[in-house]
């Protein structure tokens, strides 16, 4: 079984590419010079003079707040036109491939608070991020339907692994640097999973097709997650931020991003992240892929410090 991997060189990519090279013969695609097939997916359509059973997209655009329309567009540019490239580059191909991975994420849904929400959740995003995350799902899915493709699509929370990027690699650089602060105890849960699992459950999904939250089905709480990163990089454990202190704290970040219309560190938007809990259910996983995730704590707790942070 050959397959196509776009995105080999980001954080959850790496791990696809040395998990499937143990089953399989693997390609990449990208724009480094370090991939089979150099080629930038947001403004060209790729010439495939090879014929692939499985493709796993996994090149995305992520970890950021645009700031200007020129980078919001370009979230729609990366995730939903480079998308709709690969699969005109594929469509053009010989051979069709039998199934066609995406790598989507729980973004789609929109969703600031709730507890174990589904796949039949609506999607509802109205970021850039999700909403081409949204647009790209509907292109995959319509062009399945077109090319009798087997579709798979994976929604995923925050990904946990050595060297985790985007608001894990906050906390973390925020805990060392001694500006991480719990607010309400560090009650409120996310749902997050190890990118070792999700690498492992991409031949099974190839075959079965469908849509899937992925989880470690405990969610811990950032309390936990402050606890074991704070032992981990052998730093004091995070004070306490009484609520009131933090709205308006929060109130005064608002203000000085609308003066310099540049997002402030803490604002009522991290705010709500940090204070609200947002998990979701994978329990058709569980079912249909036989999915056994890891915990994430788990994870951390057997990396060593060197392999925390991203710098």
């Amino acid at each position: 079984m050959s397959y196509l991997l776009t995105g080999a060189s980001g954080f959850l990519g790496k791990e696809f590419l040395k998990s499937l090279n143990t089953v399989s013969s693997v390609d990449s695609l990208g724009r480094s010079d370090d991939n089979d097939i150099i080629v930038d997916l947001s403004s060209q359509v790729p010439s495939l003079e090879k014929n692939y059973i499985v493709v796993v997209h996994a090149a995305g655009k992520a970890h950021m707040v645009p700031k200007s329309s020129i980078e919001k567009d370009e979230f729609f540019k990366v995730n939903h036109k480079g998308t709709c490239n690969l699969l005109q580059a594929l469509e053009k191909s010989e051979t069709l491939p039998k199934s066609f991975i995406y790598i989507s994420s729980v973004a789609v849904y929109g969703s600031t608070g709730g507890i174990l929400l589904g796949e039949d959740t609506p999607l509802n995003a109205t970021d850039p991020y999700g909403k081409s995350k949204i647009m790209a799902e509907e292109s995959v899915l319509e062009w399945g339907d077109k090319c009798n493709v087997r579709i798979g699509i994976l929604r995923l929370p925050l990904i946990a692994g050595a060297h985790p990027p985007g608001n894990l690699n906050n906390m973390l650089k925020a805990q060392l640097g001694g500006y991480y602060f719990q607010i309400g105890g560090g009650k409120a849960r996310k749902s997050m999973v190890s990118a070792i699992d999700v690498a492992h459950i991409i031949p099974k999904l190839a075959v079965t097709g469908g849509i899937f939250n992925l989880t470690d089905q405990y969610h811990p709480s950032f309390a936990e997650l402050a606890h074991l990163f704070s032992k981990k990089l052998k730093v004091k454990s995070p004070y306490n931020m009484p609520l009131v202190l933090a709205q308006l704290l929060a109130t005064v970040g608002d203000i000085i991003g609308k003066v310099s219309k540049k997002d402030a560190r803490f604002n009522s938007n991290t705010l709500s992240k940090m204070t609200n809990s947002l998990t979701f259910s994978d329990a058709k996983a569980k079912e249909v892929l036989s999915w056994q995730p890891r915990h994430v704590l788990d994870v951390f707790e057997s990396l060593p410090e060197g392999e925390l942070i991203y710098d």
